[in-house]
């Protein structure tokens, strides 16, 4: 796969955190040989992180994001601050950009704590390397994965590279949509309607990655629609390992396929790939005991055009107030509220997370536990709600006996 092809949400994140005028945006533009980020003394330059991509040996493709500083002044600085720090979550690597000729300040001692708190790849980048350095700074990050940089000379630019590439076993990488699910040479359909929701031209991105996985684990894959699917399944001389389908035709598919065909959905793949798969079931069995007039919460991760029967916020909201609760009141996000406001919600329904790194999926995960809010997925709601639970998840032991278990 190419690296055009190769979307942010499954590259490697590597993010420059730091004081202001310490080098970041200097040290992106060394990175890439080219004026990326503008470059001034005047702190605050750099607002809004800006994100270039590129291969980088082992590790591949990988995203670098320059961040504010996070010393940024002012209310608007506080903004600026607030989406820089948000960037630890999604980072598998981070790099600490900081002077070598002063002292270390509170707030990037706050930082590295930060990171080792989170168990993740930290490397320190020491600019202004030319200077006499520190001898305390010096002492201080002497243990850690120390790089010394000079953007005027270019020094150091290829020992922060080669620096990267030798953490590449330390970073968690997403399993793919099919790990541990077929094997070489089976059998695989692929049901894929094309729809008024589909893209104009081309396939959705959970359904191409799947594609390219299978590809990759030498299987066969007949990608078809619907409402072709009963004509060529009474075709096949081989039963498929597995049918994988769009959630919005589960009930169509099941039914015109054997009951002991292995079944699942692109969005239950990418509840496993990207989240937590027993979390989401955990919610699932969370959904007959939820309160009469609940407010539910849907997080949709990216910005899309909504269609008229639009998923998220209509068929969704539709089934679940003709199945469970029509009193039930839903609002929509692309993200979070602050704990105060999450509180107020009984459920939330994420989907499918596929334009979103695991990380940013897992920390958002980790703060609806925190706040004690249930949470399910896009695909497993729909095969709940079809009557395909158990069925759908009958391919992951663990889940499938923790839904047996309600």
């Amino acid at each position: 796969m190419s690296l055009t092809s190769v979307p942010l949400s499954e590259q490697i994140r590597i993010v420059f955190f730091g004081l202001r005028n310490t080098g970041k945006s200097s040290l992106m533009n060394n990175i890439f040989e080219k004026d990326l980020v503008i470059v001034s003394d005047t702190p605050g330059t750099t607002t809004d992180p800006v994100t270039r991509s590129m291969e980088l040996g082992k590790l591949g493709p990988v995203a670098f994001t320059d961040t504010a500083g996070f010393d940024d002044a002012g209310e608007l600085g506080s903004e600026r601050i607030k989406k820089s720090l948000e960037r630890i979550n999604s980072s598998d690597i981070s790099i600490l950009v900081t002077r070598s000729d002063t002292p270390a300040t509170k707030e990037e001692i706050a930082f590295i704590d930060e990171i080792r708190s989170k168990e993740r790849p930290l490397i320190i980048a020491s600019t202004y390397s030319d200077r006499p350095k520190n001898a305390e700074k010096t002492k201080l990050f002497r243990d850690l994965n120390l790089v010394y940089i000079d953007n005027i000379k270019k020094t150091g630019i290829e020992e922060l590279k080669d620096k990267l590439v030798s953490l590449s076993s330390a970073v968690i990488r997403e399993i793919t949509p099919v790990e541990g699910l077929v094997d070489e040479k089976d059998l695989v359909i692929l049901v894929t309607p094309i729809d008024s929701a589909a893209p104009k031209g081309r396939l959705i991105l959970p359904q191409v990655e799947t594609i390219r996985d299978l590809l990759d684990k030498e299987c066969a894959i007949l990608v078809l629609k619907e409402r072709e699917l009963k004509y060529f399944y009474d075709k096949l001389t081989i039963k498929p390992r597995l049918i994988i389908t769009d959630s919005q035709v589960f009930t169509k598919v099941a039914a015109d396929i054997p009951e002991d065909q292995a079944l699942t959905s692109f969005s239950i793949l990418f509840a496993r790939k990207k989240g937590d798969l027993a979390y989401y079931i955990e919610g699932i069995k969370s959904l007959n005991s939820i309160k009469k007039g609940a407010k539910i919460l849907v997080i949709e991760s990216c910005s899309h055009r909504k269609q008229e029967e639009d998923i998220g916020t209509v068929k969704i909201p539709r089934l679940y107030r003709q199945i469970i609760d029509s009193t039930a009141t839903f609002e929509f996000a692309h993200a979070l509220p602050e704990a105060e406001k999450l509180k107020e919600y009984s459920l939330a329904i994420n989907c499918a997370g596929c334009m979103v790194t695991r990380n940013v999926m897992i920390n958002r995960i980790n703060v609806l536990k925190e706040n004690g809010v249930p949470c399910v997925n896009y695909g497993l709601f729909l095969a709940w709600a079809n009557g395909l639970l158990p069925r759908a998840i009958e391919r992951f032991p663990r889940e499938y006996e923790i839904y047996r278990q309600g």
